[in-house]
């Protein structure tokens, strides 16, 4: 459907008086909820993500492990893989009932594990049926949550503008307003995930087309920004920017968003970002949880910084994390980083984005 037929049958425009949306992408192996109650505690106002959750893990595995959170992750974003409409509206009843602020439909990821599964990026060649997984999900919550789509440009050889404009056409057809998309095409076929992150070429231009010529309609850019400057320069002309690996690599970066780009009076500090999460950690120590699940989070709050790279060696020393008290496991660290005031943070770890 092209953009002169949608914007007549668009079943719910987004309002127009919607504050920017900025947000941290959902991350395979990396966006889980104590990764996410880490970037809350640095910002207010980000929507954050799950990271890709099945329908077949929701409706045959642990509910409660795949979708329980922490009621400080709000706003937060369930995002679900799968493409059977009825198992999608099941699942988008699980995301109402367990609190989620959005229900947002992986059109993105290009592993072969998820094309296995005949969803992901694959999806894109067949705009009818993921129409029709939205109104499913739509239906089934009764417009009680938004019901978003995450996507790329294209898939492969079908890379015209055309073809992203007729499948946004054809998905809002079933009530989707807010497209994030990924810019850059998703090769299936010779790539790998890590690869499709960074070889097919960036297109932003395209989401500003989709922009003028769906105006009903809600773009959020995703793909290769890196900076609050890069922000500052898209945000005035899309309706959202999406952060993923700058955001997990380098997570002080969010500290601007709520005062800067989100309207929200805060000025978060390190020492106290630190001292929040100690007692979390902590918390979950006494639960039976190793530290070591959610501190691998947490090591790059300090980079660039003098002293990070000593903070961050403490705190992921295996031998320190099973033996030391968490509380002396952070002083540890934090003695560390403040005897070495000119030493400045090294290279954080890869975090991986599925779509």
């Amino acid at each position: 459907m092209r953009s002169t037929d949608i914007n007549d049958a668009i079943r719910t425009p987004a309002p127009a008086t919607q504050p920017p949306r900025l947000a941290v992408a959902p991350m395979l192996d990396w966006t889980d909820r104590h990764c996410r109650y880490f970037h809350r505690a640095i910002s207010r106002g980000a929507l954050l993500y799950t990271e890709m959750v099945t329908t077949g893990a929701l409706m045959h595995g642990d509910v409660p492990r795949h979708l329980d959170f922490s009621a400080e992750e709000h706003p937060v974003a369930l995002q679900l893989g799968g493409s059977d409409p009825a198992e999608l509206a099941q699942c988008a009843r699980l995301a109402q009932r367990w609190g989620y602020d959005e229900v947002n439909l992986n059109c993105g990821c290009p592993s072969p594990r998820v094309q296995r599964g005949a969803f992901g990026a694959c999806l894109m060649a067949e705009p009818g049926l993921v129409r029709d997984c939205v109104a499913a999900m739509r239906d089934a919550i009764g417009g009680a949550l938004p019901v978003t789509v995450k996507h790329r440009i294209g898939i492969d050889h079908q890379d015209s503008y055309g073809f992203v404009r007729d499948f946004v056409g054809t998905v809002a057809a079933g009530g989707c307003d807010t497209f994030i998309v990924h810019a850059r095409s998703a090769w299936l076929d010779g790539l790998s995930p890590k690869q499709n992150r960074d070889i097919p070429p960036l297109r932003p231009e395209f989401v500003l087309q989709l922009k003028r010529d769906f105006p009903l309609l809600r773009f959020v850019l995703n793909g290769g920004i890196r900076s609050n400057a890069e922000i500052a320069q898209w945000l005035p002309q899309v309706d959202g920017v999406m952060v993923g690996r700058a955001a997990y690599q380098t997570p002080w970066m969010m500290a601007e968003w709520d005062a800067r780009f989100l309207g929200i009076d805060a000025a978060p500090q390190r020492e106290a970002v630190e001292a929040r999460m100690l007692d979390y950690i902590a918390g979950w120590q006494r639960r039976g949880l190793h530290p070591q699940a959610i501190v691998r989070h947490v090591l790059n709050l300090w980079k660039g910084e003098p002293g990070a790279r000593l903070w961050r060696h403490v705190l992921g020393d295996a031998a320190l994390l099973s033996s030391l008290p968490v509380p002396e496991l952070f002083e540890r660290a934090r003695a560390a980083r403040l005897s070495a005031p000119h030493e400045v943070g090294d290279q954080p770890p890869a975090a991986s984005a599925c779509a």
